[in-house]
């Protein structure tokens, strides 16, 4: 039911008011603006209905509450994120080491075109477990740098190579903190003298030299 003006004492609709449409739709892009404007933390389930233009007690017909809203909008954001890393992975075609790099260069873009989703995902301190989708997406996207780490791992030789789940965990930490910190879309992003792109290519560079991974890599 669209919310009228009475309904709201006179204030004007929501910027993406809802008339006739799909209402769960209509709150998670609400939920999405306003994650972009004020931050995961900064609205009340109230306001994502008045965004979206409907009655506070309309959103309780899809969601039970504020986190069950946002784990929804974190959920597909680890879906899009899942499709941008498979994509750029490409099962580590044509060559391994220019596959990796195109996987850190996505991990980079979702960050900075995407920050609403990205802050849903890893800044609004929903747990995995609020929705067994959410954790499926979720793993889905880390089983694309998983399997670039087996790849990698497997070019060293076998004795004293490190395990695979390990080196995905501090890909996984340096890529994500370099996107966190200066690789952003929005106002947290932090100032850098030089692309996040290129402070990423060096620290892989040397995490991967460390390991005694020069194959493939670029001669400085």
């Amino acid at each position: 039911m669209r919310w009228t003006k009475g309904d709201r004492d006179g204030g004007p609709p929501g910027p993406r008011g809802y008339h006739h449409g799909n209402l769960k739709e209509a709150l998670l892009r609400a939920a999405l603006e306003l994650i972009a404007e004020k931050g995961p933390a900064g609205f009340t389930f109230a306001d994502a209905a008045r965004w979206a233009g409907v009655s506070p007690a309309a959103p309780y017909r899809h969601f039970r509450d504020r986190d069950e809203l946002i784990a929804n909008v974190a959920r597909r954001g680890f879906e899009l994120f899942a499709e941008a890393l498979t994509t750029a992975w490409d099962d580590g075609k044509p060559e391994l080491m220019q596959a990796f790099d195109r996987l850190g260069r996505a991990y980079l873009d979702f960050a900075k075109h995407q920050p609403a989703y990205y802050s849903a995902m890893f800044e609004a301190g929903v747990s995995l477990d609020t929705d067994p989708a959410l954790r499926t997406a979720s793993e889905t996207a880390f089983a694309v740098l998983r399997s670039a780490a087996e790849k990698l791992v497997a070019l060293m030789p076998s004795q004293g190579r490190p395990p695979a789940l390990m080196v995905a965990l501090h890909v996984w930490s340096m890529t994500h903190g370099i996107a966190s910190l200066f690789g952003r879309g929005d106002a947290a992003r932090r100032a850098l003298p030089m692309p996040p792109e290129e402070l990423l290519e060096a620290a892989m560079l040397i995490y991967l030299r460390g390991l005694g991974l020069t194959t493939g890599l670029p001669r400085g």
